[in-house]
């Protein structure tokens, strides 16, 4: 069964390729020919997925699922939430991001955080949706290579080295992705998923 993940993000297909099972064809928004960039003009992580698997059904005709994931920091009223990627401008530049969200936590002491992800699945006429969080804390300075986007300074809670530091195999045990895409791979086990 051929399903699509609403992504241009490569590291993300790649990352969800691992946990999908075998009679699933996972393939990108470039795949089917999406080049367009889909707005995410909801409020919400939850709205923003649902407009993106929205797009993709009605356009493509392919069952579809979209994630949206934020990144919330109790300290800075839960920013960046909902516009995590563009935090520090519209280009979507993580470096940037980082650098953005470390210089607005450099005087405070609580640097507790959490990460997001909800996931919305459109199949067979009907909506579905997963989420996933992890605690953390952010830490004062980027540590690692792995992963994409905040990993480098988000360390989970009852590990010392970041989402940056840990391998994959791990980290996606553990995060707020993962756990999410867990409950889709449970769901889309459990089901006759035919076209």
């Amino acid at each position: 069964m051929k399903l699509v993940f609403a992504t241009h993000n490569p590291n993300k297909l790649k990352e969800i390729q691992k946990l999908v099972p075998s009679f699933i064809e996972l393939v990108s928004l470039d795949e089917i020919g999406c080049t367009e960039d889909i707005p995410e003009t909801a409020s919400s992580l939850e709205g923003n997925a649902r407009i993106k698997a929205s797009y993709v059904t009605k356009t493509y005709n392919f069952p579809c699922f979209a994630d949206d994931t934020g990144l919330i920091v109790n300290a800075l009223n839960g920013e960046p939430g909902v516009y995590s990627a563009r935090y520090a401008g519209p280009q979507k530049n993580s470096k940037a991001n980082m650098t953005k969200l470390l210089r607005n936590l450099k005087y405070k002491n609580n640097r507790t955080a959490f990460f997001k992800t909800v996931i919305a699945l459109n199949i067979k006429g009907e909506t579905h949706i997963f989420e996933g969080t992890v605690d953390g804390e952010i830490t004062e300075k980027e540590t690692g290579q792995n992963g994409f986007g905040y990993d480098p300074i988000f360390k989970p809670n009852g590990y010392e080295e970041t989402f940056g530091q840990l391998p994959l195999s791990v980290k996606n045990k553990i995060s707020h992705r993962g756990l999410a895409f867990k409950k889709l791979i449970t769901y889309l086990n459990n089901i006759n998923v035919t076209r």
